[in-house]
């Protein structure tokens, strides 16, 4: 799939893997909407990449629903990136026994899962109304972000591998709603990637090197360009549809 002219929207594009995927895709000549709640930092990736930026809350219907429309206008909507996500370490009892508040874990849910799945129906219809691709059936792509964790959560992940764990699982079955429609569907499972949240110095540096020992090889943590240049290649390649890929370094995860 060509994506030059086309327009792209990439949840979480203001830092980390929507970032550098935002940047790849920019380069390729797709016009890219910059979804993020970090109106600063999404405003100034956007400026840099010749895109726009959209404030919304994956899971907020109208907030979506108007950077899709913001990125219909930009061209047709070929591409949704959604890597937007976040987690809330905590085990399911604590030290005193007391459960963890049921609003951690719906909070989680509804921002890996419940947003995944809004801003994918969204995009999703406006790209069913765009003219094919040369091949007179192609409309457009989603790519969703999972985590090594949905197969190997540690310890305290309760909530976020549970979220991930339904991104893997929606992942076939919207790639067959969504054929009829000339959309393929695919996610990535990346492992330890090097991003803002693992801070930054000296600690910093220590800490994210003893993480990289962990994976089998190569013994560090990913690089959010090489996430990034797996998501390009998913999103182009036409016959790659239904799939979840493990981008980890064949890290399998200790209990923690």
């Amino acid at each position: 799939m060509d994506i030059a002219g086309a327009s792209a929207i990439v949840t979480g594009g203001a830092s980390g893997l929507g970032e550098a995927t935002a940047r790849r895709l920019a380069a390729k000549g797709a016009k890219v909407v910059v979804l993020d709640l970090n109106e600063e930092a999404g405003k100034a990736v956007a400026q840099e990449i010749g895109g726009v930026f959209a404030k919304a809350d994956v899971a907020d219907e109208a907030q979506v629903l108007a950077a899709v429309e913001a990125a219909s206008e930009m061209g047709p909507l070929r591409v949704l990136v959604n890597s937007a996500g976040l987690g809330r370490a905590a085990r399911i009892i604590g030290r005193d026994l007391s459960p963890i508040p049921l609003e951690q874990f719906e909070f989680v849910i509804r921002v890996n899962l419940v947003g995944t799945y809004n801003c994918a129906r969204l995009a999703a219809s406006a790209m069913a109304k765009t003219d094919p691709l040369a091949d007179g059936t192609s409309r457009g792509a989603i790519l969703n972000t999972a985590s090594a964790a949905a197969f190997d959560g540690q310890i305290g992940q309760t909530p976020y591998s549970a979220s991930k764990g339904g991104v893997v699982g929606l992942t076939l079955p919207m790639a067959r709603d969504l054929a009829r429609h000339g959309i393929r569907v695919n996610t990535i499972a990346p492992g330890l990637i090097d991003t803002p949240i693992y801070g930054t110095g000296e600690k910093a540096e220590a800490f994210k090197a003893q993480l990289g020992q962990s994976v089998v090889y190569p013994n560090r943590l990913g690089h959010a360009d090489e996430f990034a240049s797996m998501a390009l290649e998913v999103l182009t390649n036409d016959y790659m549809n239904g799939e979840t890929i493990r981008l980890d370094g064949a890290i399998r995860m200790p209990p923690k």
